[in-house]
């Protein structure tokens, strides 16, 4: 199969990662690129960076989640690396070397990304604007969605902020005595670096309004 052909293998792996983001995605293991990419970044957006910026914007970068600008860039690293190799072996009779049909595919790839991402940008919600603190994230609800949260044994969990994006975050138990389970409802209390503490809504008599 010439897909497969040894001369195509850097462009085979490609699709092969950009299936295995969507899944990723599609099942919600991450969210890269939105609420998730605000945290992590402390939450105050992207600094000015002069030329640099400029070229994040001119490759599309910050336009659309980085997933999936990351899935269109090797998407089309694929298609160019691999019409670059049926085109060299139509003209001469053999295919390029593979690093040299994937560094010419990845220089002609960056652009083209950038092309697509910008329009693509203006359709999709643009999550990285409305980018939050990561304290803000205290005194609102969040539901434990994957693991049991003990002391000293976080569990994945997922809170919405003030503009309704979705972020995940590792939460323990505020009182050592306290566990919480998949689909439980907490209130995070306090943050210690990249851990939250929460205490479970059933113990605390809340207003509906907190998130």
């Amino acid at each position: 199969m010439t897909f497969l052909a040894p001369h195509n293998m850097p462009f085979a792996a490609a699709l092969v990662i950009m299936a295995i983001l969507a899944v990723v995605q599609l099942i919600g293991i991450a969210d890269f690129g939105d609420a998730d990419a605000d945290m992590d970044a402390g939450g105050d957006g992207i600094p000015e960076a002069g030329m640099l910026d400029g070229l994040l914007t001119l490759l599309g970068i910050g336009r659309v989640p980085l997933t999936i600008w990351l899935a269109l860039f090797l998407f089309l690293f694929a298609a160019i690396g691999i019409s670059i190799q049926e085109l060299a072996q139509g003209m001469t009779g053999t295919p390029l070397y593979s690093w040299l049909a994937a560094l010419i595919a990845g220089g002609a790839a960056l652009p083209v990304t950038g092309t697509f991402a910008r329009p693509l940008g203006r359709i999709l919600p643009q999550d990285h604007t409305t980018a939050v603190s990561t304290d803000s994230l205290v005194g609102r609800r969040a539901t434990i969605s994957i693991g049991v949260a003990r002391t000293a044994s976080p569990a994945r969990a997922r809170v919405k902020d003030a503009h309704g994006q979705a972020h995940r975050v590792m939460v323990e138990p505020h009182e050592a005595a306290s566990e919480f389970h998949e689909g439980d409802e907490v209130l995070l209390v306090r943050r210690e670096g990249n851990t939250f503490y929460a205490t479970a809504l059933a113990e605390r008599r809340l207003s509906p309004t907190v998130n």
